[in-house]
């Protein structure tokens, strides 16, 4: 996978991907990351990438062309292509989503920043828009850096232990389960006793509980499309005679 990032500022992205799951990604050639300076694509001498707005307003707003040229400059290197903008307006990135992209060959990740991009780049040139959530940023690298952690997880050998990823918070649209390791006590505080006892298929039975529990309490929302099992809706009659709260989830 080919993974292009739009940037007036890519020095901020050489921790991030100097580290961890995506630094053995891309040693093990399985995703190449390349920082693209938007400044190189500028048509003027002075590298500008902003202007002030038409009609008048505060901020600036970056042109249109340098983002345009820069894109237009990768696409001959892999295709097909899948263009986005980040933006607070877009729809917000999902866990389905990251699975979505981790399926493409390339993908090119366009950073806006001071008071947003010339509409143009949205209604010409970009195909989707990504939000990470209802909040501001300075611009869109640190959205940049999520999206690209959460696909480049996704690629087969990117984890050591690849089954890891079936029981991941929001793999299967419930969050994850309660985790526990060495000690077995700390402090008097101990670890459940069904998490000690060897049968699997308890400890199975007692970690999908937990998740529909933690669930339901945290984001009860993911429980309003989350395809239940009969075994789900068992255990959720169990939860809500435990808590003494019963309500309809299907």
């Amino acid at each position: 996978m080919r993974i292009d990032i739009l940037t007036i500022f890519p020095q901020m992205f050489q921790g991030a991907f100097g580290e961890s799951i995506i630094k053995r990604a891309i040693a093990r050639g399985l995703v190449t990351v390349n920082l693209v300076d938007i400044r190189d694509y500028t048509p003027d001498k002075h590298r500008c990438v902003d202007a002030y707005p038409y009609g008048g307003g505060p901020g600036m707003v970056m042109r249109p062309e340098p983002i345009f040229f820069a894109c237009e400059a990768l696409m001959p290197l892999a295709e097909p292509s899948r263009i986005i903008l980040l933006s607070p307006q877009g729809t917000l990135f999902t866990q389905a989503k990251a699975k979505e992209l981790a399926t493409l060959k390339h993908l090119v990740l366009i950073c806006g920043h001071y008071e947003g991009v010339d509409e143009r780049v949205r209604l010409y040139l970009a195909q989707e828009e990504l939000s990470i959530g209802d909040y501001i940023l300075s611009g869109g690298e640190p959205a940049a850096v999520v999206v690209v952690d959460a696909v480049v997880r996704l690629l087969p050998g990117a984890l050591g232990t690849p089954a890891s990823l079936a029981e991941e918070s929001l793999s299967e649209g419930l969050l994850e389960y309660p985790q526990y390791t060495r000690p077995r006590e700390f402090r008097g505080y101990g670890v459940p006793e069904i998490l000690l006892s060897g049968h699997h298929e308890a400890i199975r039975r007692w970690r999908r509980k937990e998740a529909l529990r933690r669930t339901r309490a945290r984001r009860p929302d993911l429980l309003l499309r989350h395809n239940f099992t009969a075994e789900d809706r068992d255990l959720l009659r169990e939860i809500e005679e435990e808590e003494g709260r019963k309500e309809e989830w299907t």
